[in-house]
């Protein structure tokens, strides 16, 4: 687990994009039962009220709950009002802004989640799909980024990023951690698998997981959310790690409409 102002982020949390419905409501309580205590969802994935019935009756104080909010929904706080109606919590662990939108006030916006702190609707706020640039553009007027939630995996080892928030003391979490499967074919991924007799999905979380990222997935298979949290009883050696470090080729698996990354 990943330790920041005082908001614990499991390193292993389900991510429930495209889960709806019966669907949704069911992985979920598979995954609380499993042992997973962080779900991370947003408006655009329609779920809160899946989500909604998938907590229902679970100790709410043992959970991590993370959605978003997206810059053209307009007035901060009643999206987050709408969010936990949907979600019928009184607050939200982490709040994210989806994606920089630099046509809106990103500035303005970043200060209003300050304010819904204090009134106690969010534990902590962040940010998602940020470059550099855009932490930067923040850092110098004075706005603090406690999380940056990326795309991150071997394919995409954003490293330079990674450093950066370190040094300003950002968190990064990895989403899409496994991209859309094509990693899970590749020889060498596969090599290193047989060698510690995990699976490839495995020895990508556990990279990521030594270098101290938590991480969402997305699975509605039981079976892969309890392969997910085996990664816990071994360590990948540093000269496998350096392998899975050479993997990157900047590849994204997450191109859509607002992509900004070249900022």
């Amino acid at each position: 687990m990943t330790m920041y102002n005082e908001l614990v982020i499991p390193s292993i949390g389900l991510g429930t994009l495209r889960l709806c419905g019966e669907d949704c409501v069911s992985i979920i309580k598979k995954a609380l039962e499993l042992g997973y205590r962080h779900i991370d969802t947003a408006p655009v994935y329609h779920n809160h009220q899946d989500i909604r019935q998938g907590i229902a009756n679970f100790d709410r104080q043992k959970l991590i709950i993370t959605s978003k909010y997206l810059p053209e929904q307009g007035n901060l706080e009643n999206a987050c009002d709408l969010a936990l109606r949907e979600l019928g919590l009184d607050y939200l662990d982490l709040y994210l802004i989806h994606w920089p939108d630099r046509s809106q006030p990103m500035a303005e916006i970043l200060w209003n989640m300050e304010k819904l702190r204090s009134q106690g609707k969010i534990r902590q706020f962040g940010v998602s799909n940020y470059t550099i640039r855009h932490l930067r553009d923040m850092l110098q007027l004075g706005i603090s980024i406690p999380y940056n939630q990326v795309e991150f995996h071997p394919y995409l080892y954003q490293k330079n990023l990674l450093d950066f928030c370190l040094n300003h003391c950002i968190q990064l979490i990895a989403y899409r951690p496994l991209g859309k499967g094509e990693m899970l074919n590749n020889p060498l991924l596969k090599q290193i698998g047989d060698k510690y007799s995990k699976t490839v999905a495995q020895i990508i979380l556990r990279w990521i997981f030594q270098k101290n990222i938590p991480t969402i997935v997305k699975t509605n298979s039981k079976e892969h959310l309890e392969e997910n949290l085996a990664i816990f009883d071994f360590t990948l050696k540093d000269e496998d790690m350096l392998l899975l470090d050479g993997l990157n080729c900047d590849k994204r698996f997450c191109i859509t409409r607002w992509a900004d990354f070249d900022y």
